[in-house]
């Protein structure tokens, strides 16, 4: 299997990535194929594709802040089972971040993702791949670390249509000892650094930043 980076909209490998975008993630997820020229040129945005058979059968979009020296797993997409696709792309995708983090002199402080509560969205059957099944697809990143960061969680539809996007819980998967929460602040710039390429916010997301706001540090919960 190869782990192989897409920078153009034009790359053969990127209709094939969209298309199996399509058949997994909900519309609302998804952005529309000519909206991917700009962030595909973007050096500081990583999409990479696990390629079999000459077949894309997975994929990965993530970035690494390094003001803030934490990363974000943007999606991870399993296209079929039995072929190790999803440690592939983790431990590919891991192996990245921790040179990025290197290079600027620092240890990765760890990750963000949003990740699908399987008890509020289990009418999403992702492509019907058992893989990408929320109550699976918790239950792995659970044992990879992750945690839920301890608020009520809403993100913009990237459809940019002021819609808020329920169902999901942001989580962060802490890459140094002893990190059992996050300093307000961080997630409130963090979340306003990611979604900047979204001109309309939802009131939804824009309370929810503010609750954020008055607090100092956000507790690390199982998930």
């Amino acid at each position: 299997m190869e782990y192989l980076r897409i920078t153009n909209i034009n790359d053969p490998l990127f209709k094939q990535m969209h298309q199996l975008m399509q058949e997994i993630f909900p519309p609302e997820e998804v952005l529309e194929f000519e909206l991917w020229k700009e962030p595909l040129e973007d050096p500081g945005i990583r999409v990479f594709v696990a390629v079999h058979d000459q077949k894309v059968v997975g994929a990965t979009e993530y970035r690494y802040y390094e003001d803030f020296n934490v990363a974000m797993t943007d999606f991870t997409i399993i296209g079929q089972a039995g072929l190790g696709i999803g440690p592939f792309l983790a431990d590919k995708r891991l192996e990245d971040l921790r040179s990025l983090a290197s290079e600027s002199g620092q240890q990765l402080l760890g990750m963000f993702a949003e990740i699908y509560d399987p008890y509020r969205v289990a009418d999403y059957e992702f492509g019907g791949v058992k893989p990408m099944d929320p109550y699976v697809r918790r239950e792995v990143l659970a044992h990879l670390g992750y945690k839920r960061l301890d608020f009520s969680y809403v993100h913009p539809s990237w459809n940019n249509d002021g819609e808020a996007v329920t169902g999901l819980d942001l989580c962060f998967l802490p890459m140094v000892a002893g990190v059992e929460g996050l300093p307000s602040q961080l997630i409130v710039n963090f979340l306003r650094r990611y979604y900047s390429v979204l001109s309309n916010k939802p009131e939804a997301w824009l309370g929810m930043i503010a609750e954020l706001e008055t607090r100092e540090n956000i507790s690390l919960l199982p998930i």
